[in-house]
């Protein structure tokens, strides 16, 4: 899909990625750390990551598509380039989206506070600490990617001062 109502549909796509992306590491860090929440949440972690994996694709294929309609431009090109490294962030969150949630519904939720330390804390806190890595890594990459297409976008498309017009 690379035109929606006639417009190019990686302008529509990107606000889902942009959406998408830190709502699902919110998601999967606040799980991760917090059992409670992965148990409560159950399979919307999981389908909230897919989804979000789905997006990043289309959105860079759309992507490509106007790429190849517009003028050859650095800024572009560099949007481009950084857009291709979101996948594999993408790919990390739905995998340890899964494997949280996974590893939350084969947990019992504990009884009480006073249990002593059980063998699951040093694999909850590798998924805690991996999660927030691979959450951070994501976002920022999502940050990193709409600046540069917002300055490929409006470089030279607006004036600093106000023009006049609508006074």
């Amino acid at each position: 899909m690379t035109l929606v109502n006639g417009l190019p549909a990686h302008v529509l796509f990107v606000h889902f990625v942009v959406v998408l992306v830190p709502l699902c590491a919110l998601a999967l860090v606040v799980s991760a750390v917090w059992p409670k929440a992965a148990r409560r949440l159950g399979l919307v972690l999981p389908v909230l990551a897919f989804v979000t994996l789905v997006t990043v694709p289309l959105t860079s294929h759309a992507g490509e598509w106007l790429e190849r309609h517009v003028d050859s431009d650095p800024l572009v090109r560099k949007h481009a380039e950084l857009g291709d490294g979101l996948l594999p962030w993408a790919l990390g969150l739905f995998l340890l989206a899964t494997a949280v949630w996974w590893t939350a519904r084969r947990t019992p939720a504990p009884q009480s506070n006073t249990d002593g330390p059980r063998g699951g804390a040093v694999v909850r806190v590798a998924a805690a600490v991996l999660s927030l890595v691979v959450a951070v890594g994501a976002v920022v990459d999502v940050y990193r990617i709409g600046d540069s297409g917002a300055k490929a976008a409006w470089h030279d498309a607006f004036s600093k001062t106000a023009t006049g017009h609508g006074d």
